[in-house]
């Protein structure tokens, strides 16, 4: 596959002469790792995913999210059948349409239809970048002048209610912005047992003592590849301020219930955007309600069009964007807005589903 290939471009049918085309290449990190994100995943051929079953379930999950022309390119004739790749497909409809109701159980339930541990990372990855890739290429439609479905607002989702985690630890009932912590459902890869090679991309990083990405380390070119996607989302000079970045992810957050998510970019948030009243009435917001309410019209205009993005299937209008461009936003802005909400329906699916988050003893009390 030539390098200068974008998926994306090609499936939003986007001018090369647009402004939309112009904003990507300004976020060329952004376009470049998602690329290199999907070659990644779709060249890998191993016994713990192979190829076939990657199209498969790719092409499932992105039906599930109404993505019709990505379902289209994922699909291939022949589909797998068999008990290993039948535990595989309802772990991918579990990730895809409910992913806060994960638990340990269905970890387990993939090892018992022989899934080995970077199996299971390869597949959670996968269904979540697909989820990742739809939302992105509804976003790229609709800023191609398309409309799509849409729903007039999108509401908080339900979160987990337990009161301890697996392990014993206090568990979260309730948004926060306190630092919480992450313990894995999978045990994550020691960091002895990294090459030095592998061992120095973690420390440049900075996720050698993190038990997240020594999980996700199990596939560390798709873990590496995810992460400058991430920077280049999240880290890029100009267009969308940073704080309206992470609050596009804290909103996602509350459209799928990741607590741990939440925290750390509405922490965030607070800090760059000065408000954090604004960002604890995000938070407060119960399931079922409206995530918009009581805020700046500039920060509802915001958080309407990133939520609607989030539900599954993702429904966005184009009202919602030229409330957006009434606010004065930017092509570039808006890319930036949309790119930032796609990377958390990834990031929220894989915390949800590899583990959950607890409270540290240092802060309870």
């Amino acid at each position: 596959m030539s390098q200068t290939f974008d998926l994306m471009a090609a499936l939003a049918d986007i001018d090369p002469a647009s402004e939309l085309a112009q904003a990507r290449a300004e976020r060329h990190a952004a376009t470049q790792h998602t690329q290199g994100s999907y070659d990644v995943l779709f060249s890998q051929d191993d016994e713990d995913l192979p190829l076939a079953e990657r199209f498969a379930l790719a092409a499932q999950v992105a039906a599930w999210h109404g993505a019709s022309s990505l379902e289209a390119h994922y699909r291939q004739p022949d589909q797998p059948n068999n008990a290993r790749f039948a535990a595989g497909l309802a772990f991918a409809e579990l990730l895809s349409l409910h992913p806060v109701d994960a638990a340990p159980q269905h970890i387990e339930t993939l090892q018992t239809a022989g899934w080995s541990p970077r199996g299971i990372v390869t597949l959670a990855q996968l269904i979540a970048f697909v989820s990742f890739q739809s939302r992105l290429l509804a976003g790229l439609r609709l800023l191609n002048g398309e409309e799509t479905a849409s729903q007039p607002h999108a509401v908080a989702g339900k979160w987990h209610d337990a009161p301890l985690t697996v392990s014993g630890k206090t568990a979260l009932t309730a948004f926060t912005q306190q630092e919480l912590g992450w313990e894995p459902w999978l045990a994550a890869k020691p960091l002895q047992e990294f090459s030095a090679e592998e061992q120095a991309t973690l420390a440049k990083f900075g996720h050698s003592d993190s038990d997240y990405f020594r999980l996700l380390g199990r596939n560390q070119p798709l873990l590496e590849q995810r992460t400058l996607t991430d920077k280049g989302i999240f880290y890029t000079a100009g267009g969308l301020s940073r704080a309206e970045r992470e609050l596009a992810a804290t909103v996602v957050s509350k459209v799928n219930g990741c607590i741990y998510c939440a925290s750390v970019h509405a922490r965030k948030a607070s800090q760059l955007s000065k408000d954090e009243p604004a960002v604890q009435k995000l938070l407060n917001v119960a399931p079922g309600a409206e995530l918009s309410h009581g805020q700046s019209a500039r920060w509802a205009a915001q958080i309407d069009l990133v939520a609607t993005l989030s539900i599954t299937p993702a429904a966005t209008s184009l009202k919602q964007l030229h409330a957006l461009r009434d606010q004065g936003f930017s092509t570039l802005e808006l890319l930036d807005l949309i790119q930032s909400a796609a990377f958390f329906a990834w990031a929220n699916r894989l915390m949800l589903t590899l583990g959950e988050p607890f409270l540290p003893e240092h802060t309870q009390g």
